[in-house]
């Protein structure tokens, strides 16, 4: 039995995914605990880990981040991203040592895992010392020598032009993270590192274990990632721990024998404007049902009127909707587009802000979905995505080839195995 303390940012496309290899974890035998948010507590005990708050951390509420951090106020695209990092994942990163700290003094662990944004945890680590491990809930964002620096959106150049716009975007990968410089130096500082010339994924991504959510087929196939860079595919859906039972709407019984439609924004931004409202004006003549999410559960309804044709929840438990379903048309956030595509589902992406840019791009170059390469379509640009996708069997085709890859790889029981694997024998 190994001793495991995993760290995961209280958002929910982050806990989902390490509850799900925390309860892996605790069904191969071992002792595991879990420092996120109190608004995660249920999921985290239901995981069957022991759950710990954070307590001198600011306990922020992921649909109200404004109030917890004022700067975000008014904030889209790249200025949101750079924020979000220094202010969110940086600034809270002393605060999330300290509580460590006491965590570690009252019961000491054997090995410390946690997601790729959980600064705090990566400061912890590098000042113990001791084995750790980076689970990545989002695409890979790491360095490499290859293609252009992940997060931009764009695919590995194939010719000398594009692969030398790679080469010089790569070189300018300092500058670029230049905003990020005196909040990391300021946090190291706080905690009582010295300070560094590493960046940011150099803080966050360890030397001895990245376990990768996704697959190569989503990486570019890149040749240039390090052995200890282990691709599990998709975790949030693959542990055996039971799911809690959930009673369908009772609009479930519409979906049988229908064509079906799922449209959702995720967790986070998820102002229904964005991409609900274009998508159910651009899908209401179709002859399918079209499900869409609000992505609060909870929140059944939308703020404006709904074609005859869609229906709408805050949550539908994706084990239950997704092997119904078609089409998914979504912003692209990272865990909903793995699901999609472990049930081979083909996607339409409008992704915006954040990381979504890069995740529909990746779909893209696997061909598995089109991007829409904007968070705000009109019902026009979501019709045509939905038609070719609907229309080309080819995508459907692609779609399958990445989800085979992604029930290859072993999900959160690959991800329990390999980091049960650092603990000291």
């Amino acid at each position: 039995m190994a001793r495991i303390m995993l760290e995961a940012m209280p958002f929910t496309g982050h806990v989902t995914p390490i509850a799900a290899v925390a309860s892996e974890l605790v069904a191969r035998g071992n002792d595991v605990r879990f420092y996120t948010g109190s608004a995660f507590q249920g999921r985290v005990e239901a995981s069957g880990a022991r759950f710990v708050p954070w307590r001198v951390a600011p306990d922020f509420d992921e649909n109200d981040m404004q109030a917890t951090f004022p700067r975000l106020v008014g904030k889209k695209g790249l200025g949101q991203l750079l924020i979000n990092v220094a202010d969110v994942m940086i600034g809270t990163a002393p605060a999330q040592v300290d509580d460590l700290r006491s965590e570690w003094e009252r019961e000491p662990w054997d090995v410390i895992a946690m997601d790729e944004l959980s600064v705090g945890a990566a400061f912890f680590a590098e000042q113990r010392g001791g084995a750790w491990a980076t689970v990545s809930v989002l695409p890979l964002n790491l360095s490499g020598t290859s293609g252009p620096p992940s997060g931009m959106g764009l695919a590995p150049g194939t010719n000398v032009v594009t692969r030398t716009r790679d080469a010089a975007l790569r070189a300018l990968v300092p500058m670029f993270s230049r905003p990020l410089t005196k909040p990391l130096a300021r946090a190291r500082a706080a905690v009582g590192l010295p300070p560094a010339t590493r960046t940011f994924d150099q803080t966050v991504f360890s030397p001895a274990l990245v376990v990768a959510s996704g697959v190569p087929l989503l990486d570019f196939e890149r040749p240039d990632r390090p052995p200890h860079v282990q691709f599990v595919g998709e975790l949030a859906h693959t542990t055996r721990a039971a799911q809690p039972e959930v009673d369908p709407p009772p609009w479930w019984g519409d979906l049988d024998g229908r064509t079906v439609v799922h449209v959702t924004q995720g967790t986070f931004n998820i102002d229904p404007t964005n991409l609900l409202r274009p998508a159910l004006e651009a899908l209401a003549d179709v002859d399918a049902i079209v499900v869409a999410t609000s992505g609060v559960p909870g929140r059944d309804s939308l703020p404006f009127p709904v074609p005859r044709n869609a229906r709408v929840a805050g949550f539908v438990p994706y084990a239950r909707l997704l092997p119904r379903v078609d089409v998914v048309v979504t912003n692209g956030g990272w865990g909903g587009v793995l699901a999609a595509l472990a049930h081979d589902i083909p996607l339409v992406i409008a992704g915006g802000d954040l990381d979504k840019p890069e995740i529909a791009a990746r779909v893209a170059w696997a061909r598995a979905g089109v991007n829409l390469r904007t968070g705000t379509p009109t019902a026009a640009q979501v019709r045509a995505g939905f038609d070719r996708v609907a229309g080309d069997r080819s995508f459907r085709d692609a779609a399958a080839r990445v989800g085979a890859q992604l029930r290859s790889l072993g999900g959160a029981p690959r991800a329990a195995e390999l980091i049960e694997a650092l603990a000291p024998p």
